[in-house]
């Protein structure tokens, strides 16, 4: 199977470097000292569960160059969506399989919306990683997985071939019995990012002081409103459990969106706190420490752009 990984970030590497690892015939979307470190030394990854490097590897800054792809995995922020997926198009057969890892319950859909019905799937990751430096990864905290699937939530023979595509490269992976809902669990999560880059804290600060717990998990209660009046289903009590898990994270890590705001770079809030001020417009529903979150970062989100 021929693999496409579009965005060598702390996802895209982790993972395409062990399809890599596992001899697949895989190809990496890159740029600037990055992609000529991976050209020049290949690509290393530093992770808590082994250390590993690709000597060798396929990589380009251009989405054409990377050839025709069976399999095609979207790895870059999820913002850079709207640009990136009219490009796929030159590098898909009718067979393609597109599997975003983005963050947002949005993306997917955004990315069938430019490619059409049928070529993608849903899915998400779960890792702690980023670009330690040019050519190196880093994988710091959580035990890496994949959740995919239909979004109809059929058990199909392509899900059946990447799932053990995942498993022979050693890649925890699952096929989601509901796509959707899994999505939704994680945005729940990974939108309490907004609320860690206003008030400048790691997971482990954030958590610590009695005041700013209380805001992530207000933050995140009022996303399992949305959720359940969206439609989506999630059981009673799963705040609690996102709660515990990050209880569970490195104390000094972090995440890609606060880093992004904290650097002056571009970031996802749009598709994590923005999309949720949004969509509560759309039902009619409260969504305070979201809007106070979303309307603090908005100016320097603008500013970012501008850039």
């Amino acid at each position: 199977m021929k693999i496409a990984v579009i965005g060598t970030g702390g996802v895209g590497g982790y993972f395409g470097g062990r399809l890599a690892r596992t001899n697949n015939d895989v190809s990496f979307l890159a740029r600037g000292s990055h992609l000529d470190a991976l050209k020049e030394k290949g690509l290393a990854v530093k992770s808590i569960n082994g250390d590993f490097v690709i000597p060798s590897v396929k990589a380009s800054d251009k989405i054409a160059d990377l050839g025709v792809q069976d399999l095609i995995l979207v790895c870059v922020k999820a913002w850079q969506m709207k640009d990136v997926a009219p490009e796929l198009k030159k590098i898909m057969h009718d067979k393609t399989v597109v599997l975003p890892l983005e963050n947002g319950v949005t993306s997917s859909t955004e990315m069938e919306d430019a490619l059409g019905k049928g070529f993608v799937l849903g899915g998400l990751c779960r890792i702690i990683s980023k670009i330690e430096s040019p050519g190196v990864i880093a994988h710091v905290g959580i035990d890496p997985e994949i959740l995919f699937g239909e979004f109809d939530n059929s058990v199909t023979p392509r899900v059946k071939e990447i799932k053990a595509l995942f498993d022979a490269a050693g890649i925890k992976s699952a096929i989601a019995p509901d796509i959707t809902a899994e999505i939704w669990k994680k945005f729940l999560g990974i939108c309490m990012s907004g609320l860690m880059a206003v008030t400048r804290t790691t997971y482990g600060e954030l958590r610590e002081l009695p005041e700013t717990r209380k805001m992530m998990i207000d933050l995140m209660t009022e996303i399992y409103d949305l959720a359940l009046k969206a439609g989506v289903n999630i059981k009673a009590g799963y705040v609690d459990e996102v709660v515990a898990v990050i209880d569970s994270y490195p104390y000094d890590s972090s995440t890609s969106l606060a880093r992004d705001i904290w650097e002056g770079r571009p970031s996802e809030l749009e598709y994590q706190n923005g999309t949720v001020v949004r969509l509560a417009a759309r039902y009619g529903i409260k969504t305070p420490v979201n809007e106070f979150v979303y309307n603090c970062l908005k100016p320097s989100e603008i500013k970012a752009g501008k850039k």
